[in-house]
């Protein structure tokens, strides 16, 4: 049975990076972006890494800034890989210098192929907006994205939560999911319970897998 992976998103302090990874995160990110109520500062992000246990990816998350200022971050924070959330070219990501998670907020007419441009570990899709770059809290359509692991590794993120999470593994069988605001308490501030809850709904979904929807 392969295992659908867990990051856990907005990241802002100690004790919640060190919570997500004991319950069994394999991931946690921390945004970077202007104007997102859990950006967090390179120094800040540094101090909670060195604590985070070995075997748990440190992911910053970016919207459109230059390559030197992404570098620049990534090497003062010490984190493990980039996820670029903004409008990123194929020629912008080869130049990163750090294993790359490109997202992709998909609607009516979004075109599949468009991926085969992109040489990343992994595709992340995000809720679309007009208004914001992520964080909406709300699903997508996820048929938008049916054979997108026919390019890579698909992360999906966007409103999922404990009530959803097994209905995403059944229909997609993603390689992860990426949970953020489902799981707090208010912006930055992660909730035990929500989080036992949406590590319980996965490992069950994970086991009991069945033919592809």
């Amino acid at each position: 049975m392969t295992r659908t992976r867990i990051k856990i998103c907005g990241m802002t302090n100690h004790h919640d990076a060190l919570l997500a990874a004991e319950l069994g995160a394999d991931a946690i990110g921390f945004i970077f972006a202007e104007g997102s109520k859990r950006r967090v500062s390179p120094s800040v992000v540094r101090e909670v890494v060195s604590e985070i246990p070995p075997f748990v990816s440190s992911v910053g998350v970016f919207v459109n800034v230059t390559l030197e200022e992404l570098h620049r971050i990534m090497d003062e924070s010490r984190l493990d890989v980039v996820q670029l959330h903004g409008e990123e070219s194929p020629a912008y990501v080869r130049e990163v210098r750090y294993p790359v998670i490109k997202t992709f907020r998909p609607r009516p007419g979004f075109v599949l192929s468009d991926l085969a441009d992109y040489n990343v570990h992994a595709f992340l899709f995000d809720t679309y907006s007009d208004s914001r770059q992520g964080g909406t809290g709300r699903a997508f359509d996820w048929n938008l994205v049916r054979g997108a692991d026919t390019y890579g590794r698909i992360i999906l993120s966007g409103g999922i939560s404990p009530a959803n999470a097994a209905e995403a593994i059944q229909t997609l069988r993603p390689y992860a999911l990426d949970v953020n605001s489902s799981v707090e308490v208010s912006p930055g501030k992660k909730d035990r319970r929500r989080l036992v809850e949406l590590f319980d709904a996965i490992r069950e979904a994970d086991s009991k897998k069945g033919p592809l929807c």
